[in-house]
């Protein structure tokens, strides 16, 4: 997967300063902070097992239940994401853990493995290698596809 010239067009489209694309409400933290909420979007879907928006099995009592801002310091200064919750607590994100406030490098590493246009196993691999994260094939796959879906709506 990699990203289209045009579609780098249209994103830069706006930056006119070094502070459009750095600063922070420039093009790089936005597009952090969507690609981080899509991956933990990505991450209860694959927790509950249902896609938002659809109907989860009749004898499953646990559900989406909204979501919690939560400010976390990182390179680019404080980024607020919104984490996404399940009514029973169980959901545990990967990404940004539980008690978690620092995103050191971490938000950089998604987005040049994205533009790099690595495969899923590659930057489940690496996700792994690097944060100790253990993060499904299929789970890479959801969040590069919310991804690219988010970046072709933006």
């Amino acid at each position: 997967m990699t990203i289209s010239k045009e579609l780098l067009d249209e994103l830069l489209s706006g930056v006119e300063k070094p502070e459009d694309f750095f600063g922070d409400k420039g093009l790089m933290k936005e597009l952090k902070v969507r690609l981080m909420e899509r991956m933990l979007g990505a991450e209860l879907t694959e927790h509950l097992g249902y896609e938002p928006h659809a109907e989860p099995a009749i004898q499953q009592s646990n559900r989406r239940n909204g979501s919690t801002r939560k400010v976390l310091k990182g390179q680019d200064g404080a980024v607020p994401i919104d984490i996404p919750r399940d009514r029973d607590g169980s959901f545990e994100p990967e990404l940004v853990k539980k008690g978690q406030t620092r995103i050191d490098g971490v938000d950089d590493k998604i987005i040049g493995l994205y533009a790099a246009g690595l495969s899923t196993r590659d930057i489940s691999s690496h996700l792994e290698d690097v944060y100790g994260l253990r993060v499904s094939a299929d789970l890479i796959s959801r969040v590069t596809d919310a991804v690219l879906e988010e970046v072709s709506d933006w």
